[in-house]
C-alpha cells in the first residue's frame, strides 16, 4: 500500500483526555478516532489490526470445533423480558423504540437471541451439542467510558454458546474453550492468565477470566507466591476459621466518640485495635435490608453477598435509610439492638472471633466497647463475606496471596440451565423425556486486544507491534523522493515485496525524512527498509522496529530478512 493514498492521520502531541498509553498512541498513530464518548472509528491500521485478531480468533475456534454465524444487533424485548434480564441488566442495557413503539434491546450480548434461536430445533439429544460463535458489534451505555477501547459503549466482541445434553458435555466442550482461548492469547503475544471469577449479569456457576497483565487494568488478580491459584480479587475465598484468644469477656460499655466517623479515627481515639473493631454496613439485596459485619481492616466483597443471598441487585444504601434502620447516621451504626428490626444480619469469620470488640452504638456520637457475637447481638448467618487481602492465606493451602493488575480480555462461562429453564429451550433426551438444554457461553473482547496488546509492546516512540497482528510486516521508507535513483530503487522493492506476498507499506510522500521515521515509529511495524543515499549503490537500510541501529543490506537481499 502506497502511504501516498493511506489515511492515517499521526498526531504530534499527546492527547488531553487519553490517560492511558495505549489510548495515546492509538490516538497519535491514527489508528482510531473518537466520534463520541466510548465510540470510536477504526481507522484503516486498526482495521488491519483488528483483522488479523480475528483470524487467530476464528481459526482457534474452528479447531475447537465452534462454527461460525451471525446474528441481529437488534433484539425484540421480548426475549429479554422472557429470560428475566431486561429489568436486572442495570442501566448499560441499551434499549430503542422502533415507529411502531416496539421495544428492542441493542446487543450487549446476545444469550437470548440465541436460545430463542435454537429452542426450535435443537430438540433432540442425536441433534446436541452445537457449538457456535460470532464476532460482532456490541454495545454498553458504560457510566464512564474511559481508556480508549479499553472501555467503549461500542465494541466488537467474539461470542460463542455451546448446548449440551449433559454435564460431561458441557465440561468437555469448557475445557476445548479453555485450551483455544489460551492458544488465542498465546499467538497474540500477550502475559495473562486465566482467574476464577464471578459469572455476574451473565449467570451460571463455573467460570474464569483471562486477565492481560497491566498494571493499568481495571481488575485486581489474586494469586499463590507458592503455586498456580489465581482468581479475580471478587472470587477468592477467605479463611473460615480464626482463633479466639480465649480471654474473659468483659462487659459491653457505651462510650463518646465524638466526631470519630472512621474506623481509624475510633481506634485511635479509643486505644483499640482496629482489628478489635468491626463495621457494619447496610445494603439492599434484592430491595430487603441486609446488614454485613467485617473486621475494621477487611472490606465488605460485593459479590460475595451477592452469591451468598444469590441475589441480582446489591446495592450499598443510602445514609437517610441508615438513619431509617439504626437511628443514626454513617459513622455510628452497629448491629446491638436490630433482632427486633425487619433486616438481616451477615457476619464475616473474622467477626465471629472478636472478642471484647468495639462498634458502633447506634447514637451519633458514641460507639460500644466490649462487645461479643451471641451475648450481646445475634446475627442470622456468618459467612465469607469480606475481599481477600494480601499476605493472606491461599485458597489452596500453598503459600500467600500477591496481588497483580490485569486487562479482562476473555471470559468463559458454564451457563448450566439459566436461559433454557427460562426461555423454554428443551430437547428430549434418550428415554423420551424433556430436558432443558445445558449451555456454555465464552466471550473474547476483540477490540479490547488492540489496546492489551499496546500496552504490553510499546516505548517512548510509539507502538511495537508482534509480527501476528501487525498491520504490515514491513514499512519502506524513501528518505528522498526527489531523488530518481531512490525512486525507482523503492519502486522496484515494493513491486517484489508484493510478488512474495509480503504485507508492505510504502511511504511514497513528499515529506520531510524526520516526519516519515516518526510517523514509522508510532505505526510500530515489525521490519522497516529506508532506501537512502546508498542505493546509488544498490544497498539500503535495514532495521527492525526495536532495533537500534539500521544495519546496511544489498537489495537483492534485504526483502529476505523480512519473510
Amino acid at each position: 500500500m502506497r502511504q501516498s493514498q493511506f489515511f492515517a492521520p499521526t498526531l504530534r502531541e499527546v492527547p488531553a483526555d487519553a490517560d492511558t498509553k495505549s489510548h495515546q498512541l492509538l490516538l497519535r498513530g491514527g489508528y482510531i478516532k473518537q466520534n463520541a464518548a466510548g465510540i470510536y472509528s477504526y481507522l484503516p491500521l486498526a482495521k488491519r489490526v483488528l483483522m488479523k485478531i480475528e483470524q487467530i480468533v476464528r481459526e482457534e475456534m474452528d479447531y475447537a470445533g465452534a462454527v461460525e454465524l451471525l446474528m441481529p444487533t437488534l433484539a425484540p424485548a421480548e426475549i429479554w423480558q422472557e429470560s428475566g434480564r431486561w429489568y436486572s441488566y442495570g442501566a448499560e442495557l441499551m434499549r430503542v423504540k422502533d415507529r411502531h413503539q416496539r421495544d428492542f434491546v441493542i446487543g450487549p450480548t446476545h444469550e437470548e437471541i440465541i436460545t430463542d434461536l435454537i429452542r426450535n430445533d435443537l430438540n433432540s439429544y442425536k441433534k446436541l451439542p452445537l457449538n457456535v460463535y460470532q464476532i460482532q458489534t456490541k454495545f454498553r451505555d458504560e457510566k464512564r467510558p474511559r481508556f480508549g477501547l479499553l472501555r467503549g459503549r461500542e465494541f466488537i466482541m467474539k461470542d460463542a454458546y455451546s448446548f449440551h445434553a449433559n454435564q460431561e458435555s458441557l465440561d468437555e466442550t469448557y475445557q476445548k474453550m479453555y485450551t483455544a482461548y489460551s492458544n488465542i492469547f498465546t499467538r497474540l503475544g500477550l502475559n495473562f492468565r486465566a482467574v476464577i471469577a464471578d459469572s455476574g449479569a451473565m449467570g451460571g456457576k463455573d467460570t474464569h477470566e483471562f486477565m492481560a497483565l497491566s498494571e493499568i487494568g481495571e481488575d485486581i488478580i489474586v494469586y499463590s507466591t507458592e503455586s498456580g491459584y489465581a482468581a479475580n480479587i471478587e472470587m477468592a475465598p477467605c479463611p473460615d476459621i480464626y482463633e479466639k484468644t480465649g480471654k474473659s469477656l468483659d462487659q459491653m460499655q457505651k462510650v463518646a466518640t465524638p466526631e470519630q466517623k472512621t474506623i481509624e479515627a475510633v481506634s485511635a481515639f479509643l486505644h483499640v485495635p482496629v482489628q478489635q473493631c468491626f463495621k457494619s454496613m447496610l445494603y439492599q439485596v434484592d430491595g430487603k435490608f441486609v446488614v454485613a459485619l467485617v473486621r475494621g481492616d477487611h472490606e465488605v466483597n460485593d459479590i460475595k453477598l451477592k452469591n451468598f443471598f444469590g441475589a441480582s441487585v446489591v446495592e450499598l444504601a443510602d445514609e437517610s435509610q441508615a438513619v431509617q434502620i439504626f437511628s443514626a447516621n454513617f459513622g455510628s451504626l452497629g448491629p446491638v439492638g436490630l433482632q427486633e428490626k425487619e433486616v438481616e444480619i451477615v457476619a464475616d469469620y473474622a467477626v465471629a472471633a472478636i472478642e471484647n470488640g468495639c462498634c458502633g452504638a447506634n447514637e451519633d456520637g458514641f460507639h460500644f466497647i466490649n462487645v461479643n457475637m451471641g451475648r450481646d447481638y445475634q446475627v442470622h448467618h456468618i459467612a465469607d463475606i469480606r475481599l481477600i487481602q494480601e499476605g493472606d492465606p491461599s485458597p489452596d493451602g500453598k503459600g500467600v496471596v500477591a496481588f497483580a493488575r490485569g486487562i479482562e480480555i476473555g471470559h468463559i462461562f458454564k451457563l448450566g440451565t439459566r436461559y433454557s429453564e427460562a426461555m423454554n429451550a428443551r430437547f428430549l433426551d434418550e428415554n423420551g423425556k424433556q430436558q432443558p438444554i445445558i449451555m456454555g457461553c465464552y466471550g473474547i473482547g476483540v477490540s479490547r486486544l488492540i489496546s492489551a496488546i499496546i500496552e504490553e509492546y510499546h516505548d517512548e516512540k510509539g507502538i511495537i507491534w508482534p509480527k501476528s497482528v501487525a498491520p504490515y510486516r514491513l514499512h519502506m521508507i524513501v528518505v528522498n523522493m526527489k531523488d530518481s535513483v531512490q525512486r525507482e530503487l523503492a519502486e522496484a522493492l515494493y513491486q517484489k515485496a508484493q510478488a512474495l506476498n509480503i504485507e508492505v507499506l510504502y511511504d511514497d510522500r513528499s515529506e520531510r525524512a524526520g516526519v516519515k521515521f516518526a510517523d514509522a515509529d508510532l505505526f510500530g511495524i515489525p521490519y522497516r527498509i529506508i532506501v537512502g543515499k546508498g542505493s546509488i549503490n544498490g544497498e539500503v537500510e535495514f532495521k527492525t522496529r526495536t532495533g537500534e541501529v539500521s544495519e546496511i543490506c544489498l537489495v537483492d537481499e534485504v526483502l529476505n530478512r523480512c519473510l
